[in-house]
């Protein structure tokens, strides 16, 4: 991996919450597209093919998106978020 990386806990709990993986967590900080965040914070997403239902609901892709902070060279997360819908991938 290209980067120091700390996963929160907390990132962990929501990303079962809510659908994603740890492995999606990493890809994203590694290979996602850079984000607007909130003042001193960073994001990336990337979207997923998903083509299964989730809640009853049939969805094509999902959206995973990551806010995290820089603090001496190492990328610690805050939390996950994960949108179920249609992007153009």
């Amino acid at each position: 991996m290209g980067i120091r990386l700390r996963i929160d806990p907390h990132t962990l709990l929501r990303a079962e919450e809510r659908g994603a993986t740890e492995t999606e967590i990493r890809d994203v900080l590694e290979t996602g597209d850079p984000i607007p965040a909130k003042t001193m914070r960073l994001a990336k997403a990337k979207v997923y093919p998903f083509d299964r239902e989730r809640n009853g609901k049939y969805y094509a892709h999902k959206r995973v998106e990551v806010i995290y902070v820089e603090e001496d060279g190492l990328t610690v997360t805050v939390t996950v978020y994960v949108f179920f819908g249609q992007w153009t991938i």
